[in-house]
């Protein structure tokens, strides 16, 4: 049963008030419906990193990857809110201010909590836009399926809330295993998922999928459910989360990861993959417009496993797309343009990503965006940069 905490919140027509892009450049909107998942690209207030530590499995490379959250703190930071949780909030500050522009780091708000891992996708809320405000849906995080320790990580919702970070109704679904990379919505009713993820061991069993789907649409307030049943990347530990196959994108757009070399171990999973997104239809029955993004290049650890580098990983904030490279100039500007083509009237920044394959994720793994209304007054409205300490 799911436990409502009601905080304050503004109504549907507040929020509206507060879209201020100009019609040429602004993101594409969603349409404005009852309670719903909104899609990545509605306009965002905030978004959250959880920053690497010592503690964390990126100890042997701390230095690499601390430099890619600073590429991403600044990009996010230059265009919304960002939300950093960290059990050091004072040395992340320090580098930061000291690498950052100073109107840059005021965007920051760092949030003291012991962390286990990064991956803030999959631990942080899932956030729906109601007629009131918004509802942030706090589901359980066992680390993909109990491979990983997730106790800490776990709880950085709660934490949040205590924080008074969020405003809006928290519902609380910790009965239910469910990471924000494993869903998909367009913000119209659809949500797209992959029944590997879903289905696989150490997640919700006994619920069959049919149970898994009833519960989903309840808790997200969809329309349906867009099951793939196909399609994978070696190393990922996530049982196949969507997000690193296949991404809504606006204007009825399907992007994802397409392969042509009939060598690669990938390849026949991914054309079946392929050939179902062609069966789908939007609610309308129209085909969806599908845009294939290119294998990214064959990248491996030091025991010569191959990493899970995908494409399909991107992030998308307020006005641009970050998307991940992977040191293949070729590869990497053929998947700029795809996404470029996908995303008219973002801007596509690219980041390195070797770093970050190596511990199995990407961007979009590693951040989760918050809808306009999220924040609570103090922070939506200040400019100050704020260290949070409580929890």
């Amino acid at each position: 049963m799911a436990i409502h905490i009601q905080k304050p919140t503004t109504t549907i027509t507040d929020l509206l008030m507060q879209l201020r892009y100009d019609e040429e450049h602004g993101p594409e909107l969603t349409e404005i419906r009852s309670t719903h998942l909104p899609a990545e690209w509605y306009p965002q207030c905030a978004v959250q990193l959880t920053w690497p530590h010592a503690g964390t499995d990126w100890a042997p490379v701390l230095k690499e990857v601390t430099r890619c959250y600073v590429q991403m703190a600044m990009q996010i930071a230059s265009r919304e809110k960002l939300l950093i949780v960290t059990p050091e909030p004072e040395q992340v500050k320090a580098l930061l201010t000291e690498q950052l522009p100073k109107q840059v780091c005021e965007q920051i708000t760092y949030c003291q909590m012991p962390t286990n891992d990064t991956w803030a996708r999959d631990h942080s809320f899932i956030t729906l836009l109601t007629e009131t405000g918004t509802c942030l849906l706090d589901f359980q995080f066992n680390g993909w399926g109990e491979k990983f320790p997730a106790e800490l990580d776990n709880q950085i919702c709660r934490n949040l809330m205590q924080q008074d970070i969020f405003k809006g109704e928290y519902e609380d679904h910790l009965d239910f295993v469910l990471e924000g990379g494993s869903i998909e919505s367009d913000g119209m009713g659809t949500v797209l998922t992959t029944s590997q993820c879903l289905l696989a061991p150490h997640r919700n069993q006994p619920l069959t999928q049919a149970d898994i789907e009833k519960k989903l649409l309840s808790y997200l307030h969809a329309e349906r459910i867009l099951w793939l049943d196909h399609g994978y990347l070696a190393g990922d530990d996530t049982d196949s989360h969507i997000d690193t196959l296949a991404r809504f994108c606006p204007n009825n757009t399907i992007a994802y990861v397409q392969c042509t070399d009939t060598e690669d171990e990938h390849y026949a999973e991914l054309k079946l993959m392929e050939e179902q997104l062609r069966t789908f239809r939007t609610l309308s029955g129209e085909p969806y417009n599908l845009i294939p993004l290119p294998m990214a290049p064959k990248r491996f650890d030091e025991d010569g496993s191959r990493l899970p580098a995908t494409y399909a990983n991107f992030l998308i904030i307020n006005k641009a797309v970050l998307m991940p490279t992977y040191g293949d100039y070729e590869t990497d500007r053929q998947a700029h343009s795809q996404l470029a083509k996908a995303f008219p009237k973002h801007e596509i920044v690219e980041i390195d990503s070797q770093t970050l394959i190596l511990q199995h994720g990407s961007i979009h793994c590693s951040a989760m965006q918050f809808p306009l209304g999220s924040l609570t007054p103090t922070l939506s409205e200040e400019r100050e940069n704020q260290l949070v300490v409580r929890g």
